[in-house]
């Protein structure tokens, strides 16, 4: 794989540029913040925060921000085989949940390929690139398996995947990060994910606790305060209600098989 740009533009005055993708070249536009006309192809889309652009080679690309508008975007010029594999046959306009791992790996990328060519490590380079295809195939498989899930419901579920293991995390996060009431946010999510915030979170942090059970010497103390717990009491409560039994019965047998 290969990048051939990769950067991040902001707008807030008249701006229009065109381009047409050349040889096996993808371009990847991620909508993050604002709003403005694309045209791909004569077809012409709207598009808002979350909406991912697939320009396939040879296809032409026309970007209009009018006076007044403000957008910005992520923006990603690459080709490569694994490429192609992924992303051949996605549709041009796709809404994914905004996180802070695409946007993490995306940026890191561009802020390598900024560097003076001796520089720039090539090997990071194709680990950051390759991560970055997986990310969004991941963000896109999710949409189109969650497709009557609303949007703003699979935001919920990507803040809590990023924070549930913080001990300071609440509700009320969720509710802000997602510019509405708490009561509605309860409300939504349990009725299209069939459990609740705190549930949801608790089965993450369970997650994550049995991982670093089978991939390090961490005392469960320590793990019941490293993934959000708190202590190793209510640690122990939630454990065995997921699992049906204790942690360290868990432990005991994982190093038994």
């Amino acid at each position: 794989m290969r990048v051939n740009f990769c950067g991040y533009s902001y707008h807030n005055q008249l701006f229009h540029t065109m381009h047409k993708s050349r040889y096996a070249a993808y371009l990847f536009r991620l909508q993050i913040e604002g709003k403005a006309k694309i045209k791909v192809n004569n077809e012409t889309h709207h598009v808002e925060k979350g909406d991912l652009l697939i320009v396939k080679p040879g296809e032409a690309y026309e970007l209009h921000v009018t006076g007044g508008q403000q957008s910005g975007d992520y923006s990603l010029y690459c080709e490569g085989e694994e490429v192609d594999q992924l992303f051949r046959d996605r549709p041009v306009l796709s809404k994914i949940a905004i996180d802070h791992t695409v946007l993490n790996l995306w940026q890191s990328l561009f802020i390598e390929e900024r560097r003076p060519e001796k520089e720039k490590n090539n090997k990071l380079t194709h680990y950051l690139l390759s991560a970055l295809c997986v990310a969004l195939e991941r963000s896109l498989d999710k949409k189109s398996t969650d497709i009557n899930r609303p949007y703003i419901v699979t935001k919920m579920m990507r803040y809590i995947e990023e924070n549930a293991t913080n001990q300071d995390f609440m509700i009320k996060d969720i509710a802000n990060y997602c510019d509405m009431s708490v009561s509605r946010c309860v409300h939504l999510f349990k009725e299209y994910i069939g459990q609740t915030m705190v549930e949801y979170a608790q089965s993450i942090r369970i997650s994550t606790a049995i991982n670093q059970m089978k991939y390090t010497t961490m005392t469960l103390e320590n793990i019941a305060q490293n993934c959000g717990f708190g202590s190793y009491s209510y640690f122990h409560r939630v454990f065995k209600k997921f699992q049906l039994v204790s942690p360290r019965e868990y432990r005991e047998k994982m190093f038994e098989s």
